[in-house]
């Protein structure tokens, strides 16, 4: 999408959860330890920040502000919490659900990554079907299934709502 829309602000997560071996540090996650964490939740540090997985992640206030003092709309890569958080700080924001073709789907990725053990694939399919029956709830639906059809779907609901508040 960034390549598409290079205007747009993307931020970083922070996440507790350690580095897999193709992570960038500050650029794939901000990594954490728990303390530090709990410290930046406690100065209020956050816009969001949520439980998942069995790790914290979260939205860091200060790259928030940074991008829309800069007049950019801001893409934030979170979870179903995350996202209602968002929306009750900024009752404007724009909720866009992207999801699998199917937990069958996301089932296969998850194992083709290689990047987790059998509890978990576990768990994040549970949360998966959780978070896909609040889909309901945003304003918008993406299905990655072919990722050019996923971008041009996500430009497509952007521009509607940058364009006239997604009436269109």
């Amino acid at each position: 999408m960034r390549e598409e829309r290079p205007d747009l602000g993307l931020t970083v997560s922070a996440t507790t959860r350690p580095p897999r071996p193709h992570d960038i540090p500050d650029v794939s996650y901000h990594f954490l330890s728990e303390e530090e964490f709990d410290r930046r939740i406690e100065r209020g540090d956050f816009l969001e920040w949520a439980d998942v997985h069995g790790h914290k992640y979260g939205t860091l206030r200060s790259e928030v502000d940074g991008l829309m003092a800069a007049g950019k709309s801001v893409i934030l890569e979170i979870d179903v919490q995350g996202a209602f958080n968002v929306r009750r700080i900024y009752p404007d924001a724009v909720l866009v659900f992207i999801e699998p073709p199917s937990l069958e789907v996301l089932e296969q990725r998850l194992r083709g990554r290689g990047t987790e053990d059998e509890a978990s694939i576990e768990l994040r399919l549970a949360n998966a079907r959780h978070e896909m029956d609040l889909a309901k709830d945003y304003d918008a639906r993406v299905v990655n299934d072919d990722l050019a059809t996923a971008v041009r779907d996500l430009a497509n609901v952007l521009e509607s709502y940058e364009m006239d508040g997604g009436n269109s």
